[in-house]
């Protein structure tokens, strides 16, 4: 009997032991690690780890192939950052069919006469997207109602209402018609140091709506426009930078450019391998201006929408700064960089106006559009810099002559005038 009793004594004990060497479940062992089982899921998922809830909360497959948890010093948590809730997305197939609740049609439109004649850019289809797009606006295509709007080299597809459809169909005949060939337009753009030339003009000019504040606009006659141009040729401060006669076709868009880099130096590295124990980091600004004009022939042909974009840039002057380099022989030695000081200029807007009328926009006293050299001479003898930086009264003179094949060798018409070489 007494050896029943303490053969039970010692059973108990046994079990107690075993009882406080194994944790609770759900619980971390005293090693700092999680158990590789079903039994261990972190209290939150977050979208920082990639990690669905399904795939967290699953069991981790047994056997050698299974990855152990990542530790870092005995501490999970550096491990593996803790994990934010993930929304569900929800994704259908739909109906299987367009909506059509306003009266949505679907219309392909064949833009191919269009785009085999325009041989000068890879992608022509994408001018009559953006004149769509200009006419209709960005908003009515990605809003209510639905619509779809897609080209191809041969085919323009459209899915909008009636209405819509009907605007569309109205811009690709602008395109498509048989006139609708290359034409030329006389695009001069000049400078004038001085504004008072509108003096003498302000008669002729009949001035038209212009959004942009400082810029202004007229139209002038042909005639008129002539006589005008003439007298302002006479001025010793009239500087023309353009070639006057560009052949464009009708909707693409021409871009007219003058621009020149303008070196400096940026910054300078350390660098204990060379002789002065730095080097200069070069930098480069390119200054000049820019011009871009986009026309389209309404289709009566007596009227021309045209985009017009200029932008102008100017190193007015580089500020020089003086950083320390020392090294050990030169523990004093500087060295100088530049930071540029810089105007910029930028002007965007459509025009309508009829084609036997010239349009002359004035963007005002701008930054002079030609680069000019940072230290003018005179027979060689340096001159000093002037006070401001150089500014003009800048021009943008448009005349359409027609098509192509009605000014051959792009002569000048009747009441027009022969282009002028810059003057420097």
């Amino acid at each position: 009997m007494r050896s029943q009793s303490v053969f039970r004594i010692f059973l108990c004990s046994a079990a107690i032991l075993l009882l406080i060497a194994l944790p609770a479940r759900g619980q971390t062992p005293a090693g700092g690690s999680y158990p590789a089982g079903p039994t261990w899921r972190p209290a939150t998922l977050g979208a920082d780890t990639g990690v669905t809830p399904a795939a967290a909360t699953a069991p981790a497959p047994a056997g050698p192939s299974a990855a152990p948890a990542a530790t870092s010093g005995g501490n999970p948590f550096l491990a593996q950052p803790p994990l934010v809730a993930r929304r569900t997305l929800q994704v259908t197939s739909g109906s299987g069919t367009l909506p059509n609740d306003q009266g949505q049609v679907w219309r392909e439109y064949d833009i191919s006469p269009y785009t085999a004649r325009v041989t000068t850019t890879k992608r022509p289809e994408q001018a009559i997207i953006d004149w769509i797009l200009r006419e209709t606006g960005y908003e009515v295509w990605h809003g209510e109602p639905f619509g779809i709007l897609s080209a191809t080299p041969r085919t323009l597809r459209v899915y909008h209402t009636p209405q819509m459809q009907a605007v569309v169909a109205d811009i690709v005949e602008r395109f498509v018609s048989g006139e609708a060939e290359t034409r030329t337009f006389s695009l001069r753009i000049a400078t004038i140091d001085s504004p008072n030339w509108r003096v003498a003009a302000h008669r002729a000019l009949r001035p038209i709506p212009v959004q942009t504040p400082g810029v202004c606009a007229w139209l002038l006659s042909k005639e008129d426009a002539a006589v005008l141009l003439s007298t302002l040729q006479h001025r010793t401060d009239y500087r023309e930078h353009s070639s006057p006669n560009q052949m464009i076709n009708n909707g693409q868009a021409t871009v007219i450019t003058a621009q020149r880099g303008r070196p400096f130096i940026r910054d300078v590295n350390p660098r204990p391998d060379v002789l002065m124990g730095y080097e200069n980091l070069p930098g480069q600004i390119d200054e000049g201006f820019s011009l871009e004009f986009q026309p389209l022939l309404t289709i009566d042909r007596r009227s021309v929408d045209a985009v017009i974009k200029c932008q102008v840039d100017q190193v007015e002057k580089l500020v020089p700064v003086m950083l320390e380099v020392p090294t050990q022989t030169l523990p004093r030695q500087r060295a100088k960089v530049d930071v540029p000081q810089i105007s910029n200029f930028r002007f965007s807007e459509r025009f309508r106006w009829p084609v036997n009328q010239v349009l002359i926009l004035g963007l005002g006293m701008v930054p002079l559009p030609v680069p000019v050299d940072s230290t003018p001479t005179l027979a060689g003898i340096p001159l000093p810099l002037p006070s401001s930086p150089p500014r003009a009264d800048l021009l943008v003179i448009i005349e359409s002559r027609g098509p192509l094949s009605e000014t051959p060798g792009g002569a000048a018409l009747p009441g027009t005038l022969p282009a002028q070489a810059p003057r420097q």
